[in-house]
């Protein structure tokens, strides 16, 4: 066991890291990570992608909306990213982590391979694609705890990275969490490469 640690660690591609992608509901966070996850598990180092609401189905399906749960939620997601980087593995985490104090955390549990994306698209573009009709039951007063309309969003102030996929394309918005990616934890995809899976 000792030896396949040791042969990881001897790469440069090899450094884990972990991707923290927060925004509200229908921002683009998950689109966006499992885009992400394919592009550089074709040429880099092993991407894993824990989607919030893919978790809430399994390890974390016994947590509810309130606040003290959504803490919970946030800590556990953390925990397993902080050892999915500490195996070499880039975690590249999809979860709405509403308030700074939860993304505080989770920073201080994965510690300095950790980098905060804010996804900024506005609430509006978020209401209007709706994807899962979330927002017209929040509206309805269905979801008493929704974030954005009866639950607060606070944006991060100081994100290491800031996408707004209201405003660019999926492929701009893959290419520069691509190539920011790389140049935080040392991957190797040149721009030749990104413009050749994006034609």
């Amino acid at each position: 066991m000792d030896g396949a640690r040791s042969g990881w660690d001897a790469s440069p591609r090899r450094a884990g890291g972990v991707l923290w992608l927060t925004g509200l509901s229908g921002a683009g966070k998950t689109t966006l990570a499992d885009a992400v996850a394919a592009r550089l598990g074709d040429q880099w180092m092993l991407p894993v992608v824990l989607d919030g609401d893919r978790l809430r189905k399994g390890l974390n399906r016994d947590l509810g909306f309130t606040v003290q749960d959504r803490f919970e939620n946030v800590r556990r997601i953390a925990e397993v990213a902080a050892l999915l980087s500490e195996s070499g593995a880039l975690a590249i985490v999809a979860v709405i982590s509403p308030l700074a104090a939860m993304r505080d955390e989770a920073k201080a549990i994965v510690g300095p391979r950790f980098r905060e994306v804010y996804v900024s698209t506005a609430l509006d573009c978020c209401e209007a694609r709706d994807p899962k009709g979330l927002y017209a039951k929040a509206r309805r007063g269905a979801l008493p705890e929704f974030t954005g309309v009866s639950a607060p969003y606070e944006p991060p102030v100081a994100a290491d990275l800031e996408i707004d996929a209201g405003r660019a394309s999926l492929a701009m918005c893959v290419d520069t969490l691509v190539k920011f990616a790389c140049a935080q934890f040392g991957g190797a995809v040149d721009a030749g490469a990104a413009r050749m899976h994006h034609g």
